[in-house]
């Protein structure tokens, strides 16, 4: 189906590799459109509870926009910037934030440039211990772009951010996790242990109230406390119409676990 990703769907968990490790995972035009198609996918498949965003090899996640193909535009003899944000970019943070699924980052090795920004993208993030973060559009005199403008001052302070965008260092991932860039750090060997056992969770979770939490979570960045109260009273009372609700209080009542099935 992708000539540029690798797309299986097991047991309720999609897992989405960007399969480029010759050039570290990079981000063509191509391999940004197979993300957004691979995304919505999943989005239209009632079957996938979770998705798990990972790079193929155990060098990197993904290095960036694919420089060598966006040669023209950054030497002025090719289309501008902003379209290729506007058109390819934008489009695939959208689709990951709008997924009313949650989107599990398996950051491997390097997330730089607009891999950061993917990374930091998704709703939870592992790393390898080994893996580091570098917002290293300052690197070739641009700014950082993909997102990262949004999510970095809310995950790791203003300040914070404006040192990582503005020199481009790299954060390796033990730094990056007791920062608060990602949830959690581990050593290379455990990164799959780790990532399973945050797969398993989401797999039996009730993924329609994961879902709404996702969306109203995102509006709460830039709502007032009015707006978020009548989000909640909106979507919780479509959620009280639910199976998984059903299902969550008849179990609490008779004292067994949930059996939830997502709907």
């Amino acid at each position: 189906m992708y000539n540029n990703l690798l797309y299986e769907t097991t047991d309720g968990v999609c897992r989405i590799t960007l399969n480029r490790p010759q050039v570290y995972n990079a981000l063509s035009a191509g391999l940004i459109q197979d993300i957004t198609s691979a995304i919505e996918a999943a989005g239209a498949d009632d079957t996938v509870r979770v998705v798990v965003l990972t790079g193929a090899g155990d060098k990197a996640f993904c290095s960036g926009a694919d420089l060598k193909e966006a040669g023209a535009a950054l030497t002025g003899g090719g289309a501008s910037l902003g379209d290729a944000l506007r058109q390819g970019y934008n489009p695939m943070i959208r689709a990951i934030r709008n997924l009313p699924k949650p989107v599990i980052g398996r950051v491997n090795g390097v997330a730089a440039g607009a891999g950061c920004s993917l990374a930091l993208a998704c709703d939870v993030v592992i790393c390898a211990d080994e893996a580091y973060f570098s917002q290293i559009f300052v690197n070739i005199g641009l700014m950082p772009d993909a997102g990262s403008t949004f999510f970095l001052p809310r995950l790791v302070g203003p300040q914070l951010a404006f040192n990582l965008c503005t020199t481009g260092r790299r954060v390796p991932g033990l730094e990056a996790a007791r920062i608060g860039l990602v949830n959690r750090a581990v050593p290379g060997i455990e990164l799959d242990d780790a990532v399973a056992e945050v797969v398993a969770y989401y797999r039996h979770a009730p993924t329609r109230a994961i879902g709404a939490m996702k969306k109203v979570l995102n509006q709460s960045l830039y709502s007032d406390l009015d707006q978020m109260l009548e989000q909640e009273a909106d979507n919780q009372d479509q959620l009280g119409r639910s199976a998984d609700a059903a299902e969550g209080v008849t179990a609490f009542l008779t004292k067994r676990p949930a059996n939830f099935s997502g709907r």
